[in-house]
């Protein structure tokens, strides 16, 4: 049991209704899951409003309430904490009730359009080799130490985090790496949390369906640095024409990495093959295993930030050449007779433009690229044509397929990919709504030597349709396919 005062230190209070020297059991923000004695924090969500359940919370055994607007009815014996923002009041009461676990470790925070997951597992990983007790807060999991958890969102809810967090200060993780998006952003489920520093990474087209403009979604972004405190680093892309914008207002000790501008940090790609790169960075040679101009750019942010964090530069690139690609982050298998399949996340234009220049950069111009690729339902519909555009125009032949549908009917999104494509490349592409059928033609039409793209989904392991998820791996299937095709 914990007392409510101490949780809300910090909170910004409109009005308190009761005692706040009363001693509780556990923060929710989910009224299925209370329990008697706990703190229950009316959300006002996308899809419901916490206030609504609020006489359930309480017929459940909650003792406290927070909440943006106070109920008609008020219960005795219930203390109500009136709050302007209940999303910023459950991080803030999160952090404290669970010991501000992020203030006793160094929390570098990640953002930007692509690369977070890259840049932060990688991080991880080589923070792992270096010795050291690491944390990861990732799209694809969470990690305490040696320990993993699985996650469902880029940035966790702020008791996920918190309580993670909290781990690793149990095992002595010393570092930890977390992935922060807009959504995450914006919803306040940083607030609270101490950052060491801040890496971002790029900037372009995507959720523009929650931001509603570019420049809304760069400015959220941007409040990652605005919040940092003077000790912590701000470390960004150059290259990028948002990097500068988000130095503007921070606090921190600005850093800059890039491969064509003066910064701080500089790489030059010397070499570029399927089998690796070979990179120079500040003035020493490097092979990598993570190829293209995008993982340039990772393995920059990983060099700026490790030796931002301490480390010792020949050391840092002895670690980088050992590092191994994430999965679902242009994740290749080739067959024996040597069709190249790779699976790559790429889910937005630029991603999508960024591997297909990568793949067509490699190519001797005799080999045939088949993409793969869909567009995601209930996402930013704006994408859809360019989508649709950059992998008719970039490809040899493009086919359209389903993604996560969800809600949306997949026929309906694909028409939307459709009308991106120019009449010149109305004959390279074709539509076939089962994904796994699409996978199947794309093996089918590929011979020696040509590679296949499946672009999208990456590391996911399903296919969500109407809030049901069934088992769908894209590398597990392809990979499948060219073993039963003799490919």
């Amino acid at each position: 049991m914990t007392l409510l005062k101490d949780i809300l230190f910090g909170v910004s209070l409109i009005s308190v209704s009761g005692s706040t020297s009363v001693m509780v059991n556990k923060l929710c923000f989910d009224s299925r899951l209370v329990l008697m004695d706990d703190v229950f924090i009316a959300i006002r969500g996308t899809i419901t409003d916490g206030h609504n359940y609020i006489e359930k919370a309480i017929n459940l055994g909650a003792k406290v309430i927070v909440c943006e607007a106070m109920p008609d009815t008020i219960v005795n014996e219930i203390t109500y904490i009136q709050v302007d923002n209940g999303n910023k009041a459950l991080a803030i009461m999160a952090s404290n009730y669970y010991g501000n676990p992020s203030g006793n470790l160094k929390l570098v925070g990640i953002t930007g359009t692509n690369g977070k997951t890259t840049v932060s597992s990688l991080l991880y990983q080589l923070f792992k080799k270096a010795g050291f007790k690491v944390g990861l807060i990732s799209t694809i999991k969470i990690m305490v130490d040696d320990n993993e958890y699985k996650t469902s969102h880029t940035t966790p809810d702020a008791l996920t985090i918190n309580s993670h967090l909290q781990l690793m200060n149990e095992v002595g993780v010393e570092f930890c790496f977390m992935e922060v998006s807009s959504h995450g952003i914006h919803q306040k489920r940083t607030e609270g949390l101490v950052f060491e520093g801040a890496i971002f990474t790029n900037l372009s087209h995507d959720h523009l369906d929650y931001h509603k403009t570019f420049a809304e979604y760069r400015d959220t972004k941007k409040i990652l640095f605005d919040q940092l405190p003077k000790k912590a680093f701000a470390l960004t892309n150059v290259d990028d024409k948002n990097g500068p914008v988000m130095l503007q207002n921070t606090k921190a000790r600005k850093y800059t990495y890039a491969l064509k501008s003066f910064a701080d940090f500089r790489a030059q790609i010397l070499e570029n093959q399927f089998s690796g790169q070979l990179l120079k960075i500040d003035g020493d040679e490097l092979w990598s295993k993570l190829i293209g101009d995008f993982n340039a750019y990772n393995m920059l942010a990983i060099y700026g930030a490790a030796s931002l964090l301490g480390l010792e530069k020949l050391e840092i690139l002895r670690l980088l050449s050992e590092l191994e690609n994430v999965d679902g982050r242009f994740q290749y298998y080739i067959s024996k007779e040597k069709i190249t399949a790779i699976v790559d996340y790429a889910h937005t234009p630029d991603a999508l433009k960024n591997v297909l220049d990568t793949i067509n950069a490699l190519r001797t111009g005799n080999e045939n690229v088949i993409t793969v690729v869909g567009c995601g339902g209930d996402r930013d519909k704006s994408k859809r044509p360019v989508m649709g555009h950059i992998a008719s125009e970039m490809s040899t032949t493009a086919i359209f397929t389903s993604d996560n549908p969800r809600t949306e009917k997949p026929d309906v999104i694909i028409n939307e990919m459709e009308a991106g494509v120019e009449a010149q490349n109305v004959r390279k592409f074709l539509s076939i709504e089962n994904r796994e059928q699409a996978i199947k033609t794309a093996c089918q039409l590929a011979n020696a030597h040509d590679i296949i793209l499946i672009a999208g989904k990456g590391h996911e392991t399903y296919q969500e349709t109407n809030g049901v998820r069934i088992d769908f791996d894209d590398y597990e299937i392809v990979q499948n396919l060219l073993i039963s095709l003799n490919k």
